[in-house]
């Protein structure tokens, strides 16, 4: 099934209040009009498009090993998918289907990473929950994401939603600032060079992995 339809059958799932889920309609309201608010705000417009220079980053993956975009590109394109978190079932729908095309954006010539604001423990659980073989980075204050224009702050209503479910994002994170980055995909070429983008505000949202092969392609061949 694709990407994309297994996440409406989980949001209409959702969205019914079915078990185990159980939300009340005034949950379902407040995350719509997150949502909504950081769509009409145009965040996702400014964050980084393809044709821009991609910011070097070096961040903790979940052994410790600090992993670098530098040493990474030296081997080809790189993928760099950033998402919320372990505790977002969206996320880690999005991250089951990026290690199913693993296979083939290696075959391509690309490295696959995650970053997320998350403790490097939350990114081993992350990893081993969804059965992943490329490495989640840990990217403190979404400093790195902040760099590709991606972090937002939580407003305050949401935040005492969150509260109210026990989603402790100063926990997850280890960071009290209850910021995210909005989810997005890049794809970055051995020069630097974003070859492809996809932002969306919209957390239930999210590319096909698929749609990342043209881009890694193009990002193999031969600098003219």
């Amino acid at each position: 099934m694709p990407l994309q339809a297994t996440l409406d059958a989980f949001k209409a799932d959702f969205r019914a209040g079915k078990p185990p889920y159980n939300v009340p309609p005034s949950v379902i309201e407040t995350m719509d009009r997150a949502t909504n608010e950081l769509i009409a705000s145009g965040a996702a417009q400014r964050a980084l498009k393809a044709g821009d220079s991609a910011p070097a980053f070096a961040l903790a993956g979940p052994d410790g090993g600090i992993v670098a975009s530098r040493d990474l590109l030296a081997k080809g394109p790189l993928i760099v998918s950033f998402y919320r978190g372990v505790w977002c079932p969206y996320c880690s729908m999005e991250l089951q289907a990026l290690q199913a095309a693993l296979p083939s954006f290696e075959a391509a010539g690309a490295h696959l990473v995650a970053v997320s604001p998350q403790t490097r423990v939350n990114s081993r659980k992350s990893m081993r929950e969804n059965g992943l073989s490329f490495p989640i980075l840990s990217d403190p204050e979404n400093k790195v994401a902040a760099a590709f224009g991606l972090r937002f702050t939580l407003p305050e209503y949401l935040i005492a939603l969150y509260r109210q479910l026990r989603n402790d994002l100063p926990a997850f994170n280890g960071d009290p600032s209850w910021t995210l980055p909005m989810p997005a995909r890049f794809v970055i070429g051995s020069d630097r060079i974003i070859r492809y983008a996809e932002v969306n505000p919209d957390y239930t949202r999210r590319p096909e992995p698929e749609d990342l092969l043209p881009a890694i392609r193009a990002a193999a061949l031969p600098i003219a």
